[in-house]
This record gives structure tokens, C-alpha cells and sequence, in this order.
């Protein structure tokens, strides 16, 4: 049985998205002297089993890391690597799903197809790989273009996510640091919100004042913070990847976590409760020396209106709201 950590403890986890592993291990390849291929997702038609832009990278000597697929596209590809039959001279566009037996073969879904960019990488790209990994580091969002007939790779410093964009001749991808979910209140709702939102890359916060409710919570992978959340928001919500939740009910802990968070530069901010409830707390902010434009940011009740009542579809609710405004960067979403 997992050990609940001491109280006024903070438990630390690995903060490494999925992409940042791939890169941060490709520039350690290469930094040895390893000659390495970067593999992308750049086109999708029908079901995938990995979204757009996911990354794999491997080396001659049979290492990866990263993920295409369940398994099988990986292991053609590398078994293609090995035979010398891909990414030559340039990057090379292979195509999976094309036949039926093909899918079936590649436990791709039936009609679905995937396109996968194949890059072989040396000390000139080695460049670029740890300009991203630095602008990461650094919270910042850069974009990766490629030319795709002679494989020379730009970096370049953009304000917010871009969608990927493959042409005839280039491949753009925004890459950026990864999303803090910051949820006040160790409760059920939050540990169904925290395992989603592990599962799309978030890093999770977890902040709550009452020392039982820390000491009763077990799902590893989440960084817990025994606290008053006003004090946590102000110390970890920093800038625009940061997105805070509350679920307490409580207004002395609720609206202690909105007064800061509102102010902050997250790019989003929402509170559980009813539409009346909403509303009584949209009259106290005030108090609390918000401005009219700083409430109107926030999202209460959270989450999409799909008639959510338990707290596996309210996370599911609160998730699928996060999904539609990181689908929608240009507007300003999360």
C-alpha cells in the first residue's frame, strides 16, 4: 500500500512531458556522438492510436524512446532502419494503413492510416534539438520547421501553440512546456481529475490546508502540498501553462485560491459549484480587491455543460473543456 508522505511535505515528481523525454534523450544521443532517427506523426486520416505531432526517436544501436503506436509500427520502422531502407539523404514520409492486412498486421484501426515523417539526425541537427530543449526549459513555445527536401532544420521563438502544419516542402511544430494543473481540494473529484489529466500530459498539483485530506490521498504521480492555496498559487502559477481548479465548496479555501489566481497571468481558472453557487461567489471577489475584468476570466461552473453529475463525468466535463481551448491556441486558450 502506497505511504501517505509527512504532513507539510511536498512530494516531487518528474516534470518531463512526453515530448520533452524524446528530445531531451535525442540531444544525449547526439551529444555522444550517436547518429539517431526522429520520428513524427505529421498526418492522420480515420483513427490513430497517437495524436498528431507525437515523437519516437531511436538509434542504430536499437535504443527508442517515445511512441507511435501500440508497438508494431515501431518495431517496422526500426527493423526498416536497420536495413538501411529509410531517410537517406533527406526526410523521408512513410505511410502505414494503406491495404487492410496492412491495419491488421500493425493493430492500426480498421481505416485508419498513418503518416510518419523519418529524420535521420547528426551533429547539424544537433543544434536545433537543444535550442528547443532550452526553450522549454525556459517555459517558452518555439517552432521547429523543416525543410523537407533537404532536411535543414530552423528553430524560432513563437508567442503561443501553433497547430502542425505539413506542407510540400517544410513541416512546422510548436513545441512548449507542459501544462500545471493546479487542483485545490484533495478530494474524490480531484483524484478522478488528477488520473485524466496525468494521462494527457498534465502535470498535476494537488493543494489543500486540512492536513486529513492530504494524509488520506494515494495516487502516485501527483505533487501534494499540505497549504493555504493562495500562498501555492502565487508560488507555482507563474505564467500562461498554468491552470487552476478549485473544488473545495469551501469559499474560506476556494476564494483564497481565486483572489491569487485570478490576478495571475493562468490561462485558465475555474471553480466547481452550482449556477447559484456561482454566483453568490461572483458577488463576494469583489471583496477581495478583484477587478470586473479579472472575474469575468472566470470559468464557474467548470467544465463543459454535457448534464455531468458525478464526479467521474464532472472530471470528465472539466477535461473535455481544457481539450477544446488547447485545440483553440490562437484564441488564447489553455
Amino acid at each position: 500500500m502506497t505511504q501517505a508522505p509527512p504532513l507539510n511535505s511536498t512530494v516531487s515528481i518528474p516534470m518531463d512531458s512526453i515530448d520533452q523525454q524524446v528530445l531531451r534523450q535525442l540531444q544525449a544521443w547526439l551529444d555522444a556522438g550517436e547518429t539517431a532517427w526522429l520520428c513524427t506523426i505529421v498526418r492522420t486520416q480515420g483513427s490513430s492510436p497517437r495524436p498528431l505531432g507525437s515523437l519516437l526517436a531511436c538509434t542504430d544501436s536499437g535504443h527508442i524512446v517515445g511512441s507511435l503506436s501500440g508497438g508494431c509500427v515501431e518495431e517496422d520502422l526500426l527493423e526498416r532502419l536497420a536495413r538501411g531502407e529509410l531517410a537517406g539523404a533527406g526526410p523521408e514520409l512513410v505511410e502505414y494503413g494503406v491495404e487492410a492486412d496492412q491495419n491488421e498486421r500493425l493493430g492500426l484501426p480498421c481505416g485508419g492510416r498513418l503518416y510518419v515523417l523519418v529524420e535521420r539526425m547528426g551533429p547539424a541537427q544537433r543544434g536545433a534539438v537543444a535550442a528547443i530543449n532550452d526553450s522549454i526549459g525556459q517555459r517558452r513555445c518555439c517552432r521547429r520547421v523543416v525543410d523537407l527536401r533537404s532536411g535543414a532544420t530552423e528553430v524560432e521563438a513563437v508567442g503561443h501553440f501553433y497547430p502542425l502544419q505539413l506542407g510540400s516542402d517544410r513541416l512546422e511544430q510548436t513545441f512548449g512546456p507542459r501544462y500545471l494543473l493546479l487542483l485545490v481540494g484533495a478530494g474524490q473529484l480531484a483524484r478522478y481529475l488528477a488520473e485524466l489529466a496525468m494521462m494527457l500530459d498534465y502535470r498535476v498539483l494537488v493543494c489543500d490546508p486540512r492536513p486529513q485530506m492530504i494524509r488520506d490521498w494515494n495516487l502516485a504521480g501527483v505533487e501534494l502540498v499540505q497549504g493555504m492555496p493562495d500562498d501555492v498559487v502565487r508560488e507555482r502559477v507563474r505564467d500562461r501553462y498554468g491552470i487552476v481548479i478549485t473544488l473545495t465548496h469551501d469559499p474560506r479555501i476556494d476564494d483564497m485560491a481565486l483572489m491569487e489566481a485570478l490576478a495571475s497571468p493562468a490561462c485558465y481558472v475555474g471553480a466547481l459549484g452550482s449556477v447559484r453557487t456561482s454566483a453568490r461567489r461572483r458577488e463576494r471577489l469583489p471583496e477581495l480587491g478583484l477587478s470586473a475584468a479579472q472575474i469575468a476570466r472566470l470559468r464557474a461552473p467548470v467544465g463543459l455543460d454535457i448534464g455531468s453529475k458525478s464526479p467521474p463525468e464532472i472530471a470528465i466535463a472539466i477535461l473535455a473543456d481544457l481539450i477544446r481551448l488547447r485545440r483553440q491556441p490562437a484564441a488564447g486558450g489553455a
